[in-house]
């Protein structure tokens, strides 16, 4: 089981801030796609890929990142600083 966030305008599209899945997902990349795969609301939210930012156990990680052991992927759009 992974816990899965979403924040900002991921959060919006989708309607959840954050969900409890079971994946066997290898990486960030394979569970996006079995995300996008679930309803439309979740493949809009990931359609571009390169507007989204993705965090694996609190870590900044690219979509490549194996998810064997991992507690919690969050996704969120790029940040600017101010």
């Amino acid at each position: 089981m992974i816990d899965v966030l979403y924040f900002a305008w991921v959060r919006e599209r989708i309607g959840l801030p954050k969900e409890r899945i079971e994946t066997g997902a290898p990486t960030v990349a394979a569970l996006v796609d079995e995300l996008a795969a679930r309803e439309e609301r979740y493949a809009a939210a990931f359609a571009d890929l390169s507007a989204l930012r993705v965090a694996v156990d609190q870590e900044l990680a690219d979509f490549n990142a194996p998810l064997a052991g991992v507690r919690e992927v969050a996704f969120f759009p790029p940040m600017t600083g101010g």
